[in-house]
Order: C-alpha cells, then structure tokens, then sequence
C-alpha cells in the first residue's frame, strides 16, 4: 500500500531563471517551460493543482523565484526553497554531471522526492517588507563605508563630493531606520520579541530586526537548536575508538 501511495505523490522541481521556469514533476517525468511572469506563473499554477502534489521544490536564486513560490503559496500549495549547494551535491552523488535547465530541474525533483525537505511556512507580506528593507539599509551602510574610506585617501579637492555624497547616504539610512521602527510596531509578534531582544544588553534595534528577519524560528525552538541552526553548536567527530575534537560547524551564514 505504501508504494501505491508513493507512485501517486508528486514531488515537483522547479529551475528558475530571470525570463524562464523549467518545471518537471517526479515520478510522471513531465517537462513544462514557461516564461518567468505572473500570466504564465497562474497558468502552472492551475496544471499543478490537478495533481497530487506533495511538495515543490526550488533552489534560492536571489530573488527570481519569489513570483512564482509566492503564487504558489497563494495557492496553497505546498512550497520549499532550498540551498542549491545542497541540489548540487545530490547530482554530484546521483552521478548527474550534465547541466541544462531541464536536467537541473528533473534533479531538483529528484532531490524533493529523496530528500523530501521540509515545507516550512514562507514570511507574510509586512515580514518580507521588513526583510527588504534590512538589505536595503546593508547595501546603503556599505556604500557610506566606501565613501568613508575614499575621504582617507583621496585628495582634498574631491572631499566636497564625497561629503555630499555621505550626507544623502546617512539621510537615506535614517529614513529606512525610522521605516522599520513604524513596521515592527504595526506587527505583534515583531514588536514582542523584539522588545525581550533589546533587553539584553548590547543589542540594539536593528540586530533585533536582523536577527528575527533571518532566524524567524527564535523563539519556537530551543538553545540548542537554535545554535545548531546559527552554526555555533559544536559537532561530533567520533568513529569507532577515535574521539575527535568538536567542531563548530554549518549554519545559516
């Protein structure tokens, strides 16, 4: 009965691209390619639906697949982005060295099907926001620091330029520091944790808004857990009669 009802559980992987998706549902080896936009995304969407889907899988592509995994979730259908260093490694262990979209994305329904990696629920709209707006004040705080460093070494006829350049910086990263403060406290759960991470002594806001931004799990797991996922649990290295030192290791970088 077990293997009945696996041949009927569809694992889908899905390899995305700027301007196209390749699609291929595991074990029914049915290849679908269609432009990366929202017409076609519901279109798939509606051929997916008539299936037996147990999960959809694809691989972080910096930010090219959120149209479709967000439709996907709208959909309620059941969706996961994984690391794709970890799709490589199973094609490396599957023995699959070609590389075409059709290939990549057959292997990353191979890997839903093996791995079967869990479906985790996707940051609502306000959290996603948030998340957008935490990278936006990085990139703008690195690009002061550049400035910054160029003010030590350039000469003082382009101080004035650089200058001005640091003040529009700054104005802008305050905007987006006073923009956070107002989203967090629209959101319950932001705003409580946030304030029993302030508490403690050396973290400010924004590592506050960082750290529930990439760990959403805080506060729904335990220490160790938690330090397995940061990557600062040490781990094992036993074999037999060998007792190594532990390590820390992994995590979400």
């Amino acid at each position: 009965m077990n293997n009945d009802k696996n041949q009927t559980e569809i694992n889908v992987g899905v390899d995305v691209g700027k301007s196209q998706l390749d699609i291929v549902l595991h074990p029914l080896d049915l290849h679908l390619s269609i432009p990366n936009d929202p017409e076609h995304i519901q279109k798939v969407i509606h051929v997916l639906k008539q299936h037996p889907v147990k999960r959809i899988v694809t691989e972080a592509t910096g930010r090219y697949e959120h149209a479709f995994v967000f439709a996907c979730d709208k959909a309620n259908l059941p969706v996961v982005i994984v690391n794709p260093i970890k799709v490589r490694r199973f094609a490396q262990a599957i023995g699959v060295m070609a590389k075409t979209d059709k290939i990549d994305a057959s292997v990353i329904a191979q890997f839903a099907a093996v791995i079967k990696p869990e479906i985790k629920q996707l940051p609502d709209e306000q959290s996603q926001i948030i998340k957008d707006l935490l990278i936006r004040r990085t990139q703008l705080l690195e690009m002061a620091t550049m400035e910054k460093n160029r003010l030590q070494i350039m000469p003082k006829e382009l101080h004035k330029s650089i200058n001005t350049l640091l003040k529009s910086l700054n104005l802008q990263i305050d905007k987006l520091t006073e923009k956070l403060d107002k989203l967090v406290a629209q959101v319950k759960e932001w705003r409580v944790k946030s304030e029993i991470l302030t508490s403690v002594p050396g973290v400010g806001k924004v590592l506050s808004y960082t750290l529930l931004s990439e760990m959403p799990e805080l506060g729904k797991l335990n220490r160790k857990e938690i330090a397995a996922l940061v990557g600062v649990a040490p781990m094992n290295r036993e074999s037999g009669s060998y007792k190594g030192k532990r390590r820390i290791r992994g995590g979400r970088h």
